[in-house]
């Protein structure tokens, strides 16, 4: 079962619901409201929130026994890789220790990438506001140790705590709530001030849905991000050759325009 229609006194109550039949996370779920049900007069009228909640294709690929991978042994480094991981992790260890801080620094291989995780007893001094000191830590060790040269090398990532796994599943949890909420109000809602790792997972958290799309606003490191409530996307996306009429013109005759570039930043940060 791919997508549920359920009810419910409320939108969320509605969605609880489809999460209960669907036995999944609301991560895992793109919603489509279907009615926003109204409270009637005195009982009299009533009419209860609608929603259409369907799994993602990342869920449905995972829930599927066949589909899943089997487990694989993260590839071995080169020599070189070596070197440039361990090269990192002693700078990161000089790093802290200047900075005072007493911690160890554990190394450990998912993928293609090697993470270097931080563990300290003042470990909220070294994340920052907003993991702003942690992305500086991470800043210094990938120009000082010289990472990917030439696009090859490894790529290594410093994390403290495991924070940027809680941050990616808060920044999920939020970008699916304002996602809700732009398509049940009709508004375009805003995030202030995201680093371009964090609008990417908002922009990928959020891809799936046809219903908003996400946009970077400003300049700098530092930018607002929109989520902009809109009609199915999947109709828009549709190419001029589908819209033409059986005589290969579009409607009215006349040749339809070409189609506004979208903002590279966007284009980047959202993976298309």
């Amino acid at each position: 079962m791919d997508f549920v229609e359920t009810e419910g006194d409320t939108i969320d109550a509605a969605i609880e619901n489809a999460l209960r039949l669907l036995g999944v996370e609301r991560e895992k779920v793109t919603v489509e409201i279907v009615s926003e049900g109204r409270k009637g007069i005195l009982g009299f009228g009533s009419q209860k929130a609608k929603i259409r909640a369907q799994l993602r294709k990342s869920a449905v690929s995972f829930e599927d026994p066949r589909a899943r991978p089997a487990s694989v042994e993260p590839p071995s480094l080169t020599v070189e890789a070596s070197e440039v991981v361990a090269k990192a992790k002693k700078v990161l260890e000089e790093i802290l220790r200047l900075m005072g801080v007493q911690a160890t620094v554990q190394q450990k291989s998912t993928g293609d990438e090697t993470i270097l995780e931080v563990h300290a007893d003042n470990s909220g001094l070294l994340i920052g506001r907003k993991g702003q000191t942690l992305e500086a830590l991470q800043y210094l060790i990938t120009r000082i140790a010289g990472e990917r040269q030439g696009g090859d090398g490894p790529h290594i990532v410093i994390d403290i705590e495991n924070y940027r796994e809680r941050r990616r599943r808060s920044l999920e949890d939020m970008a699916l709530r304002l996602g809700e909420k732009a398509k049940r109000q009709r508004k375009t809602q805003t995030v202030d001030a995201l680093s371009a790792a964090d609008r990417r997972i908002i922009h990928a958290a959020l891809q799936d849905d046809p219903w908003v799309s996400t946009k970077s606003l400003g300049q700098g490191s530092y930018r607002r991000l929109l989520i902009i409530p809109e009609g199915d996307r999947r109709k828009k996306d549709e190419t001029p050759q589908e819209k033409q009429s059986p005589r290969g013109q579009s409607d009215g005759g006349k040749a339809s325009g070409p189609a506004a570039p979208a903002e590279a930043d966007d284009d980047v940060e959202r993976g298309r």
